[in-house]
């Protein structure tokens, strides 16, 4: 059953075995693994089916330095579906290395290995619709897939490894109507959690408290709570939940909100390939019917030998600003920015102002490429706005032959890095969160050996040559800062109190019913896109419930009482509920 918090009568306590806060990836897919099964759910969201600019507005918080910053409403959706509303559906799992502990890189570990996720990757590969779990060229092309550059195999790096593209699926629209039709499973909108409150010993979660922006109140208590609301809004309700720990939730040892992560990326240098050469930096529908592209990527011994973090990097088509770059396809996009949301428009197109004669220049190249640029344009629309599996993202071979370089890179656990409670509060009486997002030595010579590394690999090679400016590379590698909708590393996961807020098993160290599932639980960052090892670690932690779900639990205060024995949750019937939702079209 979905429905509205608005709906709830003042003051009135909910009960359910498990109450899973935010219904983004993590939440969606957590709820899933409990449909039609015996154990009570309750989802809560704080958005409605849609944007409501209100609700989004409860995110907004203080940057100390904007210029390596989004703001705090940007590249995070507060609506049923989180951000998979919005993302661009790139998939890859984290590699093997990212999971030990690096001596070279301070705080670097998890508290198990890879082997431990990688019984959840193919099924999170199945809920993001990306096919198959098959992340090499060899893979996942059995009859051969088209090289990057032809003649470039390398010796430090590799272009076997590939990335993935979901949809994007927007898990409310693709997963809502399983909810809505399992009467196990109540989802309310509208329904923002302001307080987690503990039993006197603040050893468990009694109980939660609700809020909708009309000013309702209501509790839910449950036997086990999961905080699913991503990276950030996280450490708010840990920090801000204080009735019994006056330091927070979780924070005996100051560490909530420390050694926040997002990654180092950006585009930049100048890739010239040799007369002869072929490059295919596009991307491959692989026969499971998904888009595919290769990567360029450090091998693990390289990481190791250099002492860096993870690095990959694609060929890129020339920054979008510069109208020299000839292409009236990249001038038509960089006319028509103010048609492009933030969250993809400050990538593409920086926030650089324009002249009127650099204006000038990028209508000169539309008007010099008409026929080049009606195709891209129809092709844009066609396989990116009307499709259902989108194309992924602008390729645009450069009319100069001449690529830049688009990197991802891990970033270290830095302490000084931090996200807290600020002074201001939103209009649920909640603190606003302030961010002081900042990046280290470490991780500028990571993107530096890696250029250097990729520089001379291509030239060895003879098919390529890879030109950039040492000494401006710091510059330029924060020219967009941190790389927004990565959040992670704020409640990061470990073996102990003193240097961690959860354990292995994602619950908070000192309550013993409470879990988080979100990319806040990463020791590490990786240079993969978190979403996939978000929805792979939200499906170990169903399976860890579960089995606790069938064990002696101690008591709470409140009390949990099975859905059935509660008259004023009973539940329609299934048939009812999917008549209903079938009328709607966030069901699909």
């Amino acid at each position: 059953m979905i429905e509205s918090a608005q709906l709830i009568d003042e003051g009135t306590c909910l009960h359910a075995d498990i109450c899973i806060v935010g219904a983004g990836a993590a939440g969606i897919t957590l709820a899933l693994q409990y449909v039609r099964q015996d154990v009570s759910v309750i989802l809560v969201e704080s958005g409605d089916l849609k944007r409501d600019e209100p609700t989004q507005a409860l995110y907004e918080g203080d940057v100390c330095d904007l210029r390596l910053h989004s703001p705090l409403n940007t590249y995070r959706e507060r609506r049923f579906g989180g951000s998979t509303t919005i993302w661009g559906g790139r998939c890859a799992p984290f590699d093997p290395i990212d999971f030990e502990h690096r001596s070279y890189m301070p705080e670097s570990g998890w508290p198990f290995g890879y082997e431990t996720v990688a019984p959840y990757y193919p099924r999170a590969n199945a809920l993001c619709e990306a096919g198959d779990f098959a992340y090499s060229a060899k893979a996942a092309f059995p009859d051969g897939m088209r090289p990057l550059i032809d003649g470039f195999p390398g010796e430090r790096v590799t272009t076997d490894r590939l990335e993935r593209f979901s949809c994007p699926t927007n898990f409310a629209d693709r997963y809502g109507h399983r909810l809505a039709d399992s009467a196990n499973i109540r989802v309310l909108l509208n329904a923002n959690c302001t307080g987690l409150h503990l039993s006197a010993t603040g050893g468990r979660v009694d109980r939660i408290t609700m809020k909708t922006l009309a000013g309702r109140s209501f509790f839910v208590s449950a036997s086990f709570f999961v905080l699913a609301t991503g990276g950030l809004e996280v450490v708010r309700l840990l920090l801000a939940s204080r009735d019994v720990m006056p330091e927070g939730i979780g924070n005996a040892s100051g560490l909530v909100g420390r050694y926040y992560m997002c990654h180092i990326a950006g585009t930049l240098g100048t890739l010239t390939i040799a007369r002869g050469a072929t490059v295919s930096h596009g991307y491959q529908m692989s026969p499971d019917g998904i888009y595919c592209r290769r990567r360029i990527a450090l091998l693990e011994q390289t990481q190791r030998e250099l002492g860096i973090g993870n690095f990959i990097a694609r060929l890129h088509h020339p920054r979008i600003t510069d109208p020299q770059h000839g292409s009236g396809s990249l001038s038509a996009l960089y006319l028509a920015k103010f048609l492009i949301p933030y969250e993809y428009g400050k990538r593409l197109h920086g926030e650089e102002k324009t002249s009127w004669p650099a204006w000038l220049a990028h209508v000169r190249n539309v008007l010099t490429e008409p026929v080049t640029t009606g195709r891209f344009v129809l092709h844009l629309a066609l396989k990116r706005f009307l499709a259902e599996r989108k194309f992924p993202s602008i390729i645009v071979p450069p009319p100069s032959g001449q690529y830049s370089i688009d990197f991802h890179a891990e970033q270290e656990p830095l302490f000084e890095s931090r996200v807290h409670l600020g002074t201001a509060v939103d209009a649920l009486g909640m603190p606003r969160l302030s961010v002081d997002w900042r990046y280290s030595r470490f991780d500028v010579r990571t993107v530096t050996e890696g250029f250097r590394v990729l520089a001379d690999e291509v030239a060895r090679s003879g098919r390529a040559r890879l030109a950039y400016q040492p000494d401006t590379l710091e510059d330029l590698m924060v020219r967009d800062g941190a790389y927004g909708g990565h959040h992670i590393g704020t409640t990061r996961m470990g073996s102990s109190e003193a240097t961690s807020i959860v354990n292995s098993d994602c619950r908070i160290h000192s309550v013993a019913n409470l879990f988080v599932a979100s990319s806040s639980v990463f020791p590490t960052s990786s240079q993969a896109n978190p979403t996939l090892t978000i929805v792979a670690l939200a499906l170990r932690l169903a399976d860890h419930i579960r089995s606790l779900h069938f064990r002696p639990i101690p008591a709470v205060s409140s009390g949990p009482q099975p859905f059935s024995q509660r008259a004023d949750l009973a539940m329609p019937s299934a048939a009812g509920v999917s008549e209903n939702a079938s009328s709607s079209p966030l069901f699909r």
